[in-house]
């Protein structure tokens, strides 16, 4: 006789396991998430509510959902055995999505794939993307944590990411309002975030470097550099549409993920629009000329990577001042980084 244990799932494995991460989700509970068992067939969020402190309510609301992974970055944390930040990476790679919209993030759901169930490493991926529920204000509700030793080779993990979020319907910002004259005001990096990593892990294997080793001009061993976790955004974003409820001077928010600027920022373009981006007008971290010296031109890095930039606002002129002081407030220094001016939707880096 075969088990199903013997051929590679764990079912009272499984049950712990699910028992364990009971509390790094309560963490991210806050007073829309009704008190219910633990261990139901799916999560319970309250769109609105009413209690005099919290109060928010909305008139016409517009679900918002995404998904996203954290890539091969995956794959330099598991190198490394570094499995702490990747969580967060997973959500912030969803929840920078959804704020780019100008939603609220509600609630976020998260999949696991395995060879086997491993607690104690996986309670770090766990622990990660609660912190990063944490910090974009939202609710871990559940998730799913799968078993295939056929599928996956002994201590590989994959995962996936989930975000649900609401917007007034009338407050959706799509870009459509963006017009000549706009100015383009950039939020920093932490450094690579979770794109191009195929590339990083490709020049690190060719260019035969030490992850361990902290080179110059890094202010740490290379390998922590690269695993620094994708910054979320969501704070930022919510100072400045709270602070201006009534005017819409926001006019298109772009979450600067793979292709890098100019294919982030020209996809809200709106047509006889162009984004003219200063390239001066910021210093990259030092991780990205690192890379560039292992051999990559100037134009595939800027295709890429970030190059430094996480987040663009664009804003109405005249409030450029008040949106950059609603970000001061948060901790956040917003940088101009360029203009729209009348064209044909692309992106100019000068």
């Amino acid at each position: 006789m075969i088990s199903y244990k013997q051929s590679g799932v764990d079912i009272d494995a499984k049950v712990r396991w699910v028992e364990s991460i009971e509390s790094a989700m309560r963490s991210t509970y806050g007073p829309r998430v009704p008190k219910m068992p633990h261990g139901l067939f799916a999560g319970a969020f309250r769109l609105d509510y009413d209690e005099q402190l919290f109060r928010r309510n909305y008139r016409r609301p517009v679900l918002l959902g995404c998904t996203d992974g954290v890539g091969t970055k995956i794959l330099l944390a598991l190198q490394l055995n570094r499995l702490e930040t990747i969580g967060i990476d997973l959500v912030a790679m969803s929840v920078n999505d959804l704020v780019a919209c100008g939603g609220e993030p509600l609630f976020f759901l998260d999949y696991l794939a395995v060879n086997k169930l491993e607690p104690r490493r996986l309670l770090a991926v766990v622990e990660g993307i609660a912190e990063g529920c944490r910090q974009a204000g939202c609710a871990l509700l559940g998730g799913e944590t799968a078993q295939m030793s056929d599928l996956y080779r002994e201590g590989e993990l994959d995962m996936a990411g989930f975000a649900v979020g609401v917007a007034e319907q009338g407050r959706v910002i799509d870009g459509s309002r963006i017009r000549p004259g706009d100015l383009l005001v950039g939020l920093s990096s932490s450094g690579v975030h979770s794109n191009g990593y195929t590339l990083v892990r490709k020049l690190i294997a060719s260019s035969g470097i030490n992850l361990a080793e902290t080179y110059p001009g890094l202010d740490a061993p290379l390998g922590d550099v690269l695993l620094r976790p994708t910054r979320i955004y969501v704070r930022a974003v919510q100072a400045v549409l709270r602070s201006y409820r009534r005017k819409r001077v926001v006019t298109g928010l772009a979450n600067i993920t793979g292709g890098g600027l100019k294919e982030n920022v020209g996809r809200i373009m709106p047509p006889r629009c162009e984004a003219m981006i200063e390239r001066r007008s910021w210093t990259p971290p030092t991780i990205f000329p690192f890379l560039q010296k292992l051999g990559v031109s100037r134009a595939e890095m800027f295709k890429v990577f970030n190059m430094g930039i996480g987040f663009v606002f664009i804003v109405r002129p005249a409030f450029v001042k008040g949106v950059l002081r609603s970000l001061k407030r948060v901790g956040e220094e917003g940088i101009v980084i360029g203009k729209v001016s009348r064209g044909s939707r692309r992106v100019r880096l000068v």
